[in-house]
C-alpha cells in the first residue's frame, strides 16, 4: 500500500468513526445499559469533549420518564429523545436534573442522542417507559 492510499485510508477510518454512535468514543468512557424499555447511561471525568453519541432503544410504549443526575462542571451536555417516526419527545440540558417525561410519540425503536459541546463533568441519566 503506498503512502498516500494508507493516509487516506487512515482519514476515511477515523471520519466514519466520528460522531456516529460508537459507544466507546474518544474522550469518553460511557456506561451503557440498553434493554427494553430501559436505558442507562453514565461516565465520568469528562474533560472538554465535543461529539455526539446516539443509540437505538427499544420502547413499547408510547412514552418514557426521564431521570438526570448529572454533574455538569463546564460546556453544555444535551439529551435529545426521538420516537419511533423520528418525531423528537425529549429535548434538554442535562444539567438541569430531576425527573421529566417524554412528550407521547410512537412505540418501537427509539433513538438517544447525547449531544456534548465542551462538555465536562460527569453525565448520568436514565430513561424507563412509563406507557
Amino acid at each position: 500500500m503506498t503512502k498516500a492510499r494508507g493516509l487516506w485510508a487512515a482519514t476515511l477510518i477515523a471520519a466514519l468513526g466520528t460522531g456516529c454512535g460508537n459507544p466507546a468514543s474518544p474522550g469518553i468512557q460511557p456506561q451503557i445499559i440498553n434493554t427494553a424499555d430501559n436505558f442507562e447511561y453514565q461516565t465520568s471525568n469528562v474533560r472538554n469533549y465535543t461529539g455526539t453519541s446516539t443509540y437505538a432503544w427499544s420502547n413499547t410504549g408510547t412514552a418514557a420518564n426521564v431521570n438526570q443526575s448529572a454533574s455538569i462542571t463546564g460546556g453544555s451536555v444535551r439529551l435529545v429523545i426521538l420516537d419511533a417516526t423520528n418525531v423528537q419527545v425529549y429535548s434538554r440540558s442535562l444539567a438541569d436534573n430531576g425527573t421529566f417525561p417524554t412528550t407521547a410519540g410512537t412505540a418501537g425503536t427509539w433513538t438517544i442522542r447525547v449531544e456534548y459541546s465542551n462538555g465536562s463533568g460527569t453525565v448520568n441519566f436514565r430513561v424507563q417507559k412509563t406507557t
